[in-house]
């Protein structure tokens, strides 16, 4: 299988925010994600509503939904990265995603005859978060294939403004065609429109992959995944902060719809706007974060300054008197948002061994998703015993505290090995051959 040192551009194509939909495969995968997160956007709107009607408004219950959508990440990320390294990614790819296509279509059909109960959709969360746990990793790692290494931090943003931009359209379609046709067709839309995913990934051109040597099945190969990572400083940092910050500070999903119908008496068409509000800044934030990754790879500093600025947004979000102020504040904590998780994302994609990215990116998922099933209990539970403002002033509160906890972590560290008197080869050979010198200030070079 082909390996080349650059990517394939279009004729006439230029390095900049939209470089790397020269590549054909990506350009059929980023078309096909258009298509399918718009749908599974409405999905996760109308699935979300779909259990506070159902529970009789009932924050908790949301948070249960939550719980059991990501528990299986708990269980399964970490074996998925594996998978990942061992397997042809395309194809279990199109496995996965014919999956997730039997499951919309189930929901569709139970709510639209009327035979949906709490806990069909409980379970039905559940098989969900049982294929994403796989599919996330293995999409993610599976980006590098298509476009190179050097195109990564541009595909990823690109990746990231399609599922935002997706964000902005499919709540708004949600909240609208839930009260018109009600939540069982945006479940039905969502898995017709899985088969954009399908036919991309079955039109791809397999000897156009960057693919590296897959990785042979072998005892152990989890730990060696984990030792690699524990031999990096700074995938460390990453990998813990955004343990804390998507546990407590990156609640939206169930916090919104409460904040809609409880604190601010809206119905549907009123959630669906603030998410629509929240995904006009992440959006903006990962136009931003394509035209940064066109011109070269973000900086752990950038990660920690967003870091910050999450927190500091959230916890102010919490206060705003009325709906329009706390929907307008959504927007730059959504552009605060989406700029620390790209970061994060291209960091740890850019500055891995080919052979190790797969399970580096299911630790990263593990990190990323793998706490939903403890925050999302936790929100639901601020929630009505402090008030459906709480999940944001508190998540916000804890990000800033993880971030200055971050901060200084790095920077003893690099104060250790500076009185250590470690050498940039001594770092080199620590970890993996990367070559790095990682401070609080700056991020790992190639």
């Amino acid at each position: 299988m082909s390996r080349f040192p650059v990517p394939r551009l279009r004729r006439g194509s230029a390095p900049g925010m939209f470089a790397s939909l020269g590549v054909r495969n990506y350009r059929l995968f980023f078309s096909g994600q258009i298509v399918s997160n718009i749908g599974t956007w409405m999905q996760r709107t109308a699935q979300d509503w779909l259990v506070f009607t159902l529970s009789g408004n009932d924050p908790v219950a949301l948070g249960v939904a939550v719980a059991l959508q990501f528990l299986p990440t708990l269980l399964l990320s970490l074996w998925a990265g594996v998978l990942a390294d061992r397997i042809d990614k395309r194809k279990l790819l199109i496995a996965i995603q014919s999956g997730t296509l039997v499951q919309a279509a189930v929901l569709g059909g139970l709510t639209i005859t009327g035979a949906a109960e709490l806990w069909h959709v409980y379970l039905l969360c559940f098989v969900l978060g049982t294929l994403s746990a796989l599919e996330v990793p293995t999409r993610q790692s599976f980006v590098a294939e298509m476009v190179g290494k050097d195109q990564v931090a541009n595909a990823v943003a690109l990746n990231s403004s399609i599922f935002n931009l997706a964000r902005i359209a499919g709540p708004a379609i949600a909240g609208l065609a839930i009260v018109a046709v009600g939540e069982g067709w945006l479940f039905i839309g969502n898995a017709v429109s899985t088969l954009a995913v399908l036919a991309g990934l079955a039109a791809m051109r397999p000897g156009e992959l960057y693919r590296d040597r897959t990785v042979d099945r072998a005892k152990g190969q989890l730990r060696e995944g984990l030792r690699y990572v524990r031999g990096r400083p700074d995938l460390v940092a990453i990998m813990l902060l955004m343990l804390f910050v998507s546990t407590f500070g990156i609640t939206f999903f169930t916090s919104l719809a409460v904040v809609a119908g409880n604190v601010f008496g809206t119905d549907a068409d009123g959630y669906g706007l603030l998410s629509t509000l929240l995904a006009v800044g992440t959006f903006t934030g990962a136009l931003l974060s394509a035209r940064r990754g066109s011109r070269g790879k973000p900086t752990m500093r950038l990660l920690l300054g967003a870091s910050m600025a999450l927190g500091v947004l959230e916890f102010a979000t919490a206060f705003m008197p009325t709906y329009l102020a706390f929907g307008l504040a959504l927007v730059p904590l959504g552009l605060a948002t989406i700029t620390f998780l790209n970061t994060a994302n291209t960091l740890v994609q850019t500055s891995v061994s080919p052979q190790m990215r797969g399970r580096v990116m299911g630790l990263y998922v593990l990190m990323v998703m793998g706490g939903n099933p403890v925050g999302g209990l936790m929100t639901g539970w601020m929630a009505e015993t402090f008030g459906g403002r709480s999940p944001f002033y508190i998540g916000g509160a804890v990000a800033m505290i993880a971030t200055v906890i971050c901060v200084l972590a790095l920077r003893s560290a690099s104060a250790r090995r500076a009185a250590a008197g470690a050498s940039a080869a001594d770092e080199e050979a620590e970890m993996g051959g990367s070559a790095e010198h990682v401070e609080a200030g700056s991020a790992p070079k190639n």
